[in-house]
């Protein structure tokens, strides 16, 4: 026998999460390997490969395609052999990607490597956030959710610290062990309950949420309330367009697609894939190596920051303080590359301000790693409804790294079209728009149940349980 009120274990619940967000730490290492290696690739320090500029925009940007090229398909996988199993395969083009960069003799066989590990990457961006919101009691929903982003800054800052002082090839061996040691990690921790559910293994389920949550936690009761939200769902026999229709579907595809655009268009993997570039071109008497691992720590910290607040202060704050100061920093940028390349100011003046690219771009990084790194992924599975979560995350995920590539192809010939200036006014511009939408239309989903968020998508009262008189009262949350 087991009380109904015990609360469950969290230890089990965080070390799962930070388990399956190792693979996070193999992803950021995609995206941050070009950042510290840019001169050494043009140097053909990898394996003696001519690497000129406009193959390195296509290598920074390979990476993308793969993540794009991923998502749909790795939604089906997890539906079909299981979220755990969906995120262990990713090891396979991790690492045949990995091999083909690390043995590369042509320019050619490192595009299908950036390609193959960006489809790893890809995959996790839909995988994870998955299964960490299935084995997450709702308090610390948010916080679990946030690993993802978190280690995924640090696979970045890692990338950064060993490219400054690694060849390529080297750098690429240490990325390749990574997936290896996620592998590894994460292959003892369970399903999720949800997905056991899903599939009409009840006992399973039942084990898998027992690891999860403890013996002394009641369990049962939590599974009913799993196998109600399924019943519940299965006896809506409805085509993934005819679901999408209702207005909480519509609703909640319109916030997370609006999310992934200012994420991405806000300029980010321009920041990340080009960091040492920019501290460069301004001039910086700080090495562009050691800038962009400060960069890359400030990354970390501030995203850390985030997922011990994100269920505390809530998610629209974050986002809303976010995509304030990211506007503020690319405003920054922008007003910099004017004084410098527009020669307002001379020699003198731009050294007495050469510290401003280093402090717009921590506050930039740190700012969007509060809210706008984690918390998109996070709303997603949160807001989705579970007859078009899969497909909708997918579709979300594939339209972020279309963005993605966007950005980090065209950035470079963007600047020399225009000027880096004109460049980062435009990302501060767009950020001022998401402003707008954050302040508007993003609800708060902090706390609140997978039946809450639905009626506040929908526009229904809520029902909220006053416990001291046993009644429900309806009101309107937001």
């Amino acid at each position: 026998m087991v009380a109904d009120n015990v609360q469950g274990k969290k230890l089990p619940q965080y070390i799962a999460a930070l388990a399956v967000c190792l693979g996070s730490v193999a992803a950021g290492t995609v995206l941050g390997w070009t950042s510290n290696i840019t001169d050494k690739l043009q140097n053909s320090e990898l394996n003696d490969v001519a690497i000129d500029s406009d193959a390195q925009g296509w290598i920074g940007s390979f990476a993308t395609i793969g993540g794009m090229v991923m998502c749909f398909p790795i939604g089906y996988i997890c539906d079909l052999i299981g979220r755990k199993w969906g995120c262990l395969m990713t090891v396979i083009p991790f690492s045949v990607g990995w091999l083909l960069i690390i043995l590369a003799d042509n320019v050619a066989m490192i595009y299908v490597g950036r390609f193959l590990t960006g489809l790893a990457g890809g995959a996790f961006c839909v995988a994870a956030p998955i299964y960490t919101s299935e084995i997450a009691e709702k308090e610390i929903r948010g916080t679990l959710g946030s690993f993802f982003q978190l280690l995924l800054t640090v696979g970045i800052l890692l990338s950064y610290i060993i490219g400054a002082y690694m060849s390529p090839r080297d750098v690429s061996i240490v990325c390749a062990v990574i997936p290896i040691i996620f592998a590894v990690v994460f292959f003892f921790q369970p399903e999720t309950p949800v997905y056991y559910m899903k599939n009409n293994k009840p006992d399973e389920a039942l084990s898998s949420l027992r690891r999860l949550r403890g013996s002394s936690y009641n369990s049962e009761n939590e599974i009913k309330e799993i196998k109600e939200a399924l019943d519940q769902d299965a006896s809506i026999k409805v085509s993934f367009f005819q679901a999408a229709t209702t207005t909480a579907s519509k609703k909640a595809l319109f916030i997370c697609f609006g999310l992934m655009f200012f994420q991405q268009m806000s300029g980010i993997n321009a920041v990340i894939f080009y960091t040492g570039d920019i501290f460069t071109a301004a001039g910086s008497s700080l090495a562009p190596s050691t800038a962009t691992i400060l960069v890359g720590v400030m990354q970390v910290v501030a995203t850390f920051v985030s997922s011990v607040t994100v269920d505390r202060f809530g998610r629209k704050v974050l986002l809303f303080g976010s995509i304030v100061f990211m506007m503020l920093s690319g405003l920054l940028l922008g007003v910099f590359f004017t004084l410098k390349d527009r020669d307002v100011l001379d020699a003198d003046g731009i050294d007495k301000i050469s510290f401003l690219p280093i402090l717009s771009l921590i506050v930039f990084i740190s700012a969007f790693s509060l809210g706008f790194g984690p918390i998109p992924w996070l709303i997603s599975a949160e807001l989705m409804p579970e007859e078009i979560k899969s497909t909708a995350c997918s579709a979300a995920a594939t339209f972020n790294w279309l963005l993605a590539f966007i950005v980090t192809r065209f950035y470079g010939n963007l600047k020399e079209a225009i000027g880096g200036d004109a460049t980062f006014y435009i990302f501060a511009g767009i950020s001022m728009v998401g402003i707008a939408f954050v302040f508007i239309i993003i609800p708060e989903t902090k706390g609140k149940s997978f039946t809450e968020v639905q009626a506040i998508l929908s526009g229904k009262p809520v029902q909220v349980r006053d416990d001291r008189e046993g009644i429900d009262n309806p009101s309107f949350k937001n």
